[in-house]
């Protein structure tokens, strides 16, 4: 895939020599890491940041003679858990593949060339159908059994909310106190906005959401914003 500027990429750290960290982008190839663009502020311990072997989400700053220029401290909280969500996806994926197909590397490199992998992975298990494009239909039987085995163990919950500002950088405010780990969220129209969840079951997707949703009406009190959580509609 080729890189361009405020791109996400899952890293890992290779080594850190003075000020430069040196990182292998999955997939692909080299860069390189700039101490102030690790965090924001004096570091008291690097160690929590980069360390060798360590994966970390990272946002492409530019490209100087084909090597990418990356930042950590730039990625926001949101970004790096979706980032994360997509890598285990990928994963997920592949090690499926594996267990049916032994050019299961070929495969994967056909599909990469239609489409990213890990939403070939969520529209594979919607549509299992989708499969059979790049294997054979005894191999995608087998592996839709799987992806259906897996969607099932997972469960999603779902709620809805309103929050509205009347300041001139309303827009801004509102982005700022949305940016919550954990959880999806998805604009409905008129200051509305959808919050979900994944989890092993719905006691665990629901924690998430009311973690979330404690957060938000916190920042949003302190801001003095309008927030109302609303009533699902059965």
């Amino acid at each position: 895939m080729e890189l361009k500027e405020d791109d996400l990429v899952m890293c890992t750290v290779r080594k850190v020599e003075g000020t430069t960290i040196f990182i292998e982008i999955e997939g692909n190839g080299n860069a390189s890491l700039v101490m102030s663009e690790v965090a924001a502020g004096r570091i008291r311990n690097l160690r929590e940041y980069v360390a060798p072997n360590k994966k970390i989400v990272c946002k492409v700053l530019r490209i100087i003679n084909d090597i990418p220029q990356l930042s950590l401290r730039r990625v926001t909280g949101k970004e790096k858990e979706e980032m994360q969500e997509r890598y285990k996806k990928e994963k997920t994926f592949t090690a499926l593949f594996k267990t049916i197909a032994k050019d299961y590397e070929l495969i994967i490199k056909k599909i990469k060339e239609k489409s990213e992998l890990w939403k070939f992975y969520d529209e594979a298990r919607e549509n299992p159908s989708l499969l059979a494009q790049f294997i054979g239909k005894e191999d995608a039987q087998k592996l839709a059994k799987l992806l259906l085995e897996k969607k099932e163990k997972e469960k999603i919950a779902k709620k809805e909310f309103a929050i509205k500002s009347f300041a001139e950088n309303g827009v801004v405010e509102i982005k700022e106190i949305l940016d919550q780990k954990n959880v999806d969220m998805r604009y409905l129209g008129s200051s509305c906005f959808s919050i979900t969840a994944n989890g092993k079951d719905f006691k665990e997707a629901n924690s998430k959401i009311e973690d979330a949703l404690q957060q938000i009406e916190k920042k949003a009190k302190e801001k003095k914003l309008f927030f109302e959580v609303k009533e699902m509609k059965k």
